[in-house]
């Protein structure tokens, strides 16, 4: 049976409740429902999410529960591994960027099997509680216009405002005039003053350290989108979370091979570019690329992970009649990635090598 390894959650819910949820892929409603996990019961919310995925015939859902915690259950339809979010997230977790954490399991609703899913946690209060960190606002970057610019992406005029593409989750007056300040102080100013003002605001250092761990994972839409900002509350500067790494390893978001080259260096967004006019920038960055390519992002380090992940997962993939790509299919992912880690490394280690 595919719940002898991985975890079951089960969910009660009214049966019209559900039929209307899934009906509206684009509607904002939640209904009570009853989450059973682990011998527990827990009162909860539920609900769609995501993006594109909505129109999907297997859909993504979230769950708030009594006491305030949210769990994001992703059906990652369109990844044949099911592993991209997962592998990402340990591999940021594992070279100091603070990340969700990930677990798969296999859902039943109403007594329905739906199949393998990805629990992730939540980034809110709780994910800072439970690492023990501050933080005195937090925003998430929801679309393309979160990239730090002054331009609207799709019309190429200036921007109607400097908060779009942006979402508050959490911060008390002053949260939006901070973030709009900060980037129209990142475009305004330049040489030393930009070089002090980014000094003053932003956490350099784990801004480089996330840029690397997206580049190297091959996240296309995560410069610009898909990531937490958040206020560290003793430093007051700006951090990154990762969030949304579906499309990476060699896919893209859609499930579609782009190849190993798809991401340059630099990754792309204004506030990257800002930095790299300033060599001490360009040489730490280059120090942390290097070090990640010596210890961190290598087949031997990987490799065992993904094999571990993989295994797991084969015996509820095998018996999920849900999901879009073939068994065999899950089979080769493992080699797949595999290629793309390898191949990504001479890329970079090239990039490098111009790029100096």
């Amino acid at each position: 049976m595919a719940t002898e390894i991985l975890p079951t959650r089960s969910i009660r819910i009214n049966a019209s409740d559900l039929q209307e949820i899934q009906s509206n892929a684009w509607g904002k409603s939640f209904k009570p429902a009853e989450l059973e996990q682990e011998g527990n019961l827990y009162k909860a919310k539920f609900g769609l999410r995501g993006g594109h995925t909505r129109n999907y015939s297997k859909k993504s859902y979230e769950v708030r529960l009594e006491g305030g915690r949210t769990l994001h259950w992703n059906a990652e339809f369109d990844d044949p591994s099911m592993m991209r979010n997962a592998l990402s997230f340990y591999f940021f977790n594992k070279i100091g960027v603070p990340s969700p954490q990930t677990n798969h399991f296999w859902l039943v609703i109403n007594g329905v099997p739906q199949g393998v899913y990805l629990e992730i946690e939540a980034v809110d209060r709780l994910f800072f509680e439970k690492r023990g960190i501050g933080y005195r606002s937090l925003i998430y970057a929801v679309n393309d216009s979160a990239d730090f610019s002054l331009i609207d992406p799709e019309s190429k005029h200036r921007k109607p405002s400097l908060f779009d593409g942006y979402e508050i989750m959490h911060g008390k007056t002053g949260t939006k005039s901070r973030l709009v300040s900060f980037i129209r102080n990142l475009n305004r100013k330049s040489g030393k003053s930009l070089s002090t003002f980014t000094a003053r605001r932003l956490d350099i250092s784990q801004y480089l350290l996330w840029l690397a761990g997206a580049v190297l994972t091959g996240n296309y839409d995560g410069f610009d989108q898909n990531y937490a900002i958040y206020e560290h509350r003793s430093s007051e500067k700006y951090r990154i979370i990762p969030w949304d790494y579906e499309g990476t390893w060699g896919r893209n978001c859609y499930g579609k091979p782009c190849g190993s080259d798809l991401v340059r260096l630099e990754g792309y967004n204004t506030l990257t570019s800002k930095l790299f006019t300033f060599p001490a920038c360009r040489r730490k960055y280059s120090k942390i690329i290097k070090k990640l390519l010596k210890k961190s992002f290598t087949v031997e380090n990987l490799q065992p992970v993904i094999q571990k992940m993989h295994q797991r997962l084969s015996p509820a993939i095998r018996n999920d009649y849900t999901r879009k790509a073939s068994y065999d299919s899950f089979l080769s992912e493992p080699s797949f990635i595999h290629d793309y880690i390898e191949e990504r490394r001479e890329l970079i280690q090239k990039s490098l090598r111009e790029w100096a």
